[in-house]
């Protein structure tokens, strides 16, 4: 690598834990480099305010750190250093100022991510900040430089510090593919397996069931399993369930699958009625009405809920009309439904495993290679839908970043005379 006082600094990933941890060391004075596979910068992060933006959440502390589960004690340091709250702030002062919506999840007020990249991108082109885009990185060539593959050949880089900012495997279409895996694992470094997070799961529809329902919702539902319950809407698929419900239990299912090989969820699809209230309600004399009228006038489900009671019943080896009614209302409060897969990485929300936080010392630099920052998803942890992803992208990108300046300021006090 180049002589330390030049300051060069290579951030390699052009999403949120990247582009925060360039703002950083710009703003210390560093001349900063991003260099990114895709021909534009931050395409997850538009790909993630499709559906509105949610930038964090604005639950207390306690709680809202313990969403990362087993990562906590190592994402507090850096969490705390740049919370929710300053999240917010740097929004604003980005002209894109936030809310908290009756979830206690953030947004900005547009509810979209394109205004926020585009403010976000011109101050880091003002703070003299570069882009090498269609960069795909491959590593270190013989010389230790920064390797890269190009439309126009190989390129080789030197920098005084890197920031790897790679993302995990999930929407490898947008730019993270997981392929730093392998190159990194020849270094030794200790990596735990990429997995999907925030996924879909697989049922065995029958053909009747799948192609009339494929991409309808069901919605005010509660999901449980265990001992954990999330209440919200699924979707229907073509190969099983997916939905903001199923992603807040897809870490505790995706590993009692990979245990077990199959697990058995269960759906509340009445919340707001009791199976006694509901056992009332079948019991009315039914007339002429078929069951499915009885079960969308008397329990007001949905065709999507009732065609669920029947894939239930069916799966069981009995009629849903041969139930009676408490049978029929305990169902209706407990609809077991069995998961035999995981939907593929490629089309989960994000990803668990990576590198493992063993790896790194306190300022996020890897300690196998010395002057090699890591941030983002690329990182050991996962956490549920509802800000708790981007938040960590962006507090362990800054975290890197301040530990980049550090870096380059030892590395210029040391110097020999």
């Amino acid at each position: 690598m180049s002589s330390p006082s030049t300051n060069d600094v290579a951030i390699i990933g052009a999403g949120p834990a990247g582009l925060m941890a360039a703002e950083i060391i710009a703003q210390g004075g560093a001349r900063v480099t991003v260099y990114d596979a895709m021909p534009s910068a931050g395409r997850k992060f538009l790909m993630a305010g499709r559906g509105g933006l949610n930038l964090t959440h604005g639950e207390a502390m306690p709680q809202f750190l313990a969403r990362y589960r087993e990562a906590l004690p190592h994402l507090t340091a850096a969490v705390d250093a740049f919370p929710p709250q300053a999240l917010r702030d740097w929004s604003e002062a980005l002209g894109q100022p936030t809310f908290i919506g009756s979830s206690g999840r953030v947004f900005p007020q547009t509810m979209k991510a394109s205004p926020l990249l585009r403010a976000w991108l011109r101050r880091l082109d003002s703070m003299g900040v570069t882009f090498a885009l269609r960069h795909r990185w491959k590593g270190w060539d013989a010389e230790g430089r920064l390797s890269f593959q190009t439309p126009d050949g190989s390129r080789a880089v030197t920098a005084d510090a890197a920031v790897l900012a790679l993302g995990g495997a999930s929407w490898p279409r947008l730019g993270s593919d997981g392929a730093w895996v392998e190159t990194l694992t020849a270094k030794g470094i200790a990596i735990s397996p990429l997995r999907p997070s925030n996924c879909g799961f697989n049922v065995a529809w029958s053909d009747i069931f799948r192609d009339r329902f494929e991409g309808q919702p069901f919605k005010g539902v509660a999901l449980s399993f265990g001992e954990q319950t999330a209440r919200g809407e699924g979707v229907v698929t073509r190969g099983g369930i997916e939905g903001g419900a199923i992603y807040a239990l897809s870490a505790d299912l995706r590993e009692a699958i990979a245990t077990s090989g199959e697990v058995v969820l269960h759906i509340d699809l009445r919340l707001d009625l009791g199976a006694g209230e509901l056992t009332a309600r079948l019991s009315a004399p039914r007339g002429k009405q078929s069951l499915s009228n009885v079960l969308r006038k008397a329990a007001q489900l949905s065709p999507v809920a009732i065609g669920l009671l029947h894939e239930a019943a069916i799966a069981s080896g009995v009629k849903l009309a041969v139930l009676s009614p408490p049978a029929l209302a305990a169902l209706i409060k407990a609809m077991p439904i069995r998961l035999n897969g995981v939907a593929p990485i490629a089309r989960a929300i994000s990803t668990a495993g990576g590198m493992s936080f063993a790896e790194l010392d306190e300022h996020f630099m890897i300690r196998r290679l010395p002057g090699i920052f890591a941030a983002g998803e690329m990182l050991d942890w996962e956490a549920p839908t509802g800000g708790y992803l981007l938040q960590a992208s962006f507090a362990t990108g800054a975290a890197a970043g301040r530990g980049v300046l550090k870096w380059l300021g030892d590395a210029i006090t040391n110097q020999p005379e």
